[in-house]
């Protein structure tokens, strides 16, 4: 069988099987999803963990073939309905889409600025190939959110009415160049003034950061916060301490699921099912963040 054939084959397949899964629950919105890791990865690579040393499960897939049949998979059993979609690279991106019609929102990945084109990403928006912006991933590099750099992209998505995805936190991949102190959320202060109509929304709420993160979402209600890998990369006693003094701060409006898949599918389904599981929510609170939220946030016409 050509290799095409049977990538369709598992895809109405993994369709078939993973919606009467998900027939019985209520519809979720992934807010952080990837292609790839911004590692280079062994296919069966276990999914990171924090602190160290720490056991590590699950699997890395194979390959971008692979890992969309599983994410689709994942999609359909937990009844996913839309996936905000990130990469830095656009035919995979397509490729994603073409392959699951309207379950993704196209998103650029950023990481430096340098390499990445102002230009081509106006066009894609423009034509609204594109949906959002981001992740912007410059921390990674050791680039603040508030880097002079960055701006023309906030600008952007300003421009657009796009929804921006930022990795603004403490914690973050193994790289060398990463830097927790580019981290804080108080560094977004002088985006969110030069652009007061921006959508932000900030990776992991901004963990550890609780009480500057609360700050800015006091001072600033256009901003939100996702939650996506403390869901399952840390113990699930500080991600729940985390999300019970968000939610005691009065924030439970502005959060949203996110599973950062990127090369682990499985994790999908523990990060839903820790939001699900977590006993001081109220089933409203767990509806907010795993589906209402993101609507209102993404201005969607849907049905809560």
């Amino acid at each position: 069988m050509k290799p095409f054939k049977l990538l369709t084959f598992f895809l109405l397949f993994s369709l078939l099987s993973g919606t009467l899964l998900g027939q019985d629950r209520l519809p979720i919105i992934d807010m952080h999803m990837h292609i790839g890791a911004p590692l280079d990865l062994p296919a069966g690579a276990p999914a990171p963990c924090l602190p160290q040393p720490c056991v590590r499960k699950g699997q890395a897939t194979a390959d971008s073939s692979n890992n969309l049949i599983k994410t689709l998979e994942a999609m359909d059993r937990y009844n996913i309905v839309k996936g905000f979609l990130s990469d830095v690279n656009v035919n995979e991106l397509q490729e994603w889409a073409n392959a699951a019609p309207g379950r993704f929102i196209l998103s650029s990945f950023i990481l430096d600025p340098a390499n990445s084109s102002l230009e081509e990403l106006r066009k894609e928006l423009k034509a609204k190939r594109m949906g959002g912006i981001g992740e912007i991933g410059s921390q990674l590099i050791g680039m603040a959110p508030n880097d002079p750099r960055l701006d023309p992209y906030f600008a952007l998505a300003e421009e657009f009415d796009v929804p921006v995805l930022i990795h603004t936190e403490g914690i973050g991949p193994p790289l060398p160049s990463f830097r927790a102190s580019a981290g804080s959320p108080l560094l977004l202060e002088a985006v969110l003034v030069s652009h007061p109509k921006l959508r932000l929304f900030v990776e992991n709420s901004g963990y550890p950061y609780l009480d500057e993160m609360i700050a800015m979402m006091y001072q600033y209600p256009q901003l939100y916060g996702d939650l996506s890998t403390i869901t399952w990369i840390i113990p699930q006693s500080a991600f729940y301490d985390y999300l019970k003094r968000l939610i005691e701060a009065g924030l439970g409006k502005r959060l949203m699921y996110g599973s950062d898949q990127m090369r682990w599918p499985e994790m999908i389904g523990k990060g839903i099912e820790a939001i699900e599981e977590a006993d001081f929510l109220t089933n409203e609170q767990k509806r907010d963040i795993l589906y209402n939220n993101a609507v209102n946030f993404l201005k969607l016409d849907m049905e809560h």
